[in-house]
């Protein structure tokens, strides 16, 4: 580790320098039911321990609840409003074309970790899905790859090689819980060999999307992660666990999926091309949730836009539906990136374009997924107790470094 002692202040918050390997976890999707199933049927023993030791919150995530936004929220300590990146697709204006904004260049603010960096501290990241890489790694001077891609890692690119013989498991399929295994596994080994002074692990919500909190699938699923967490602890890291989105069932009383096709509600309303529906949600992992959220945004001409209001808070299965100027501030959302209406569905329900534009053959029933203001609710837990924290206040995932570095040290 560095001896380098100087406190860094990014995007207006101020951050000590790590006394002691510090590790910030990201579990995709982890609903806190799936923590409470799992350690009340004794599947997170470790966890449990912490839980009694450490400091167990409840926090938000940012809204839309998805991976893009909340990850990088968490990495800048600041919410979209501030980086910029407010979905895992947005609506690119001037090209007149929906993007995937995987492309640092649509961040606006720096990371604490290449903060860190800068400051010659050891920074290391690990993502499940290579979509987040690039913006995760943006200027970063250390090591981040991906468990997708662990096999392509060069120091050039990535700041590290021969990540497979390091882990020592195979490159697991994207769609499977290895995928989050190699991510542990991967944190333990960087944590063992090259104890970076700090560790960014994010996952993928693989397990939560095909199985509720309880079910026996999932539980293994935390007991493989407790047996990670055990590992950090006695090594002397600190560690933060967080997630970027809750995670619920999407479904009709039948298990079908429970969907509102905007895009055809709006042809029908307005016109065929008079509206163009973005879902958020979108990336290249659809077999997860076939672009099915709880969040979606609406282009349309300025006149339309009241009317349109009107018609979609008469939908049943709507639980929200802002315009602009109102969005953006309750959302702590960018006001150019967001459309001229933002939809929210309840709990129980998801927002799609048209049903012709879904393919839902790949789905395994039931529907699981995310976006909503009903999977806001995060855990944030640390493994180390800090007195004097006040409960009550709002806690947000990304006071996640707040909490690792300026507290728990």
């Amino acid at each position: 580790m560095t001896t380098n002692g100087a406190a860094i202040n990014v995007n207006g918050r101020r951050y000590a320098s790590p006394k002691q390997p510090t590790v910030v976890i990201c579990v995709d999707g982890c609903e806190p039911d799936y923590i409470a199933q799992a350690v009340a049927s004794g599947w997170m023993p470790h966890l449990k321990r912490v839980l009694s030791d450490g400091t167990a919150l409840l926090a938000d995530c940012v809204i839309p609840s998805f991976t893009n936004p909340n990850n990088l929220s968490i990495v800048t300590g600041v919410p979209p409003s501030v980086h910029g990146i407010c979905g895992n697709t947005l609506f690119d204006v001037e090209a007149n074309a929906e993007v995937m904004m995987n492309d640092p260049k649509w961040l606006r603010a720096p990371t604490i970790l290449a903060a860190l960096a800068d400051t010659g501290r050891s920074v290391a990241v690990v993502t499940a899905k290579d979509k987040l890489r690039r913006l995760l790694g943006h200027k970063l001077r250390g090591i981040c790859f991906s468990a997708e891609k662990a096999d392509h890692a060069t120091l050039t690119e990535n700041g590290i090689d021969d990540v497979v013989p390091l882990v020592g498991m195979p490159v697991p399929d994207v769609y499977s819980a290895e995928l989050s295994e190699f991510v542990f596994a991967a944190g333990v080994k960087l944590i063992k060999t090259q104890r970076p002074d700090v560790l960014y692990l994010s996952t993928t919500d693989y397990v939560q999307h095909k199985y509720a909190p309880g079910e026996q699938h999932a539980n293994r699923f935390y007991a493989m992660f407790d047996r990670y967490l055990g590992e950090l602890d006695a090594l002397g890291a600190v560690f933060v666990v967080t997630a970027d989105h809750g995670m619920n069932a999407k479904t009709r009383l039948d298990a079908t999926p429970n969907v509102i096709y905007l895009q055809d509600l709006l042809d029908g309303w307005i016109g065929a091309e008079r509206s163009r529906v973005i879902l958020p949600i979108t990336d290249p992992y659809v077999v997860h949730h076939g672009a099915l959220g709880s969040f979606a945004t609406i282009y349309l001409s300025a006149d339309s836009v009241a009317g349109v209001i009107d018609q979609l808070r008469a939908q049943m299965g709507i639980e929200l539906v802002l315009p602009r100027a109102e969005a953006a501030p309750r959302f702590e959302l960018p006001p150019d990136r967001i459309g001229d209406i933002v939809v929210v569905s309840e709990r129980s329900v998801v927002l799609g374009t048209s049903a012709s534009r879904h393919d839902l053959s790949q789905l395994e029933l039931p529907l699981r997924s995310h976006g909503g203001v009903s999977e806001q609710r995060v855990p944030l837990i640390i493994n180390r107790r800090i007195e004097g924290l006040d409960v009550n206040r709002r806690w947000r995932n990304f006071d996640a470094f707040d909490l690792a570095l300026n507290f728990a040290q």
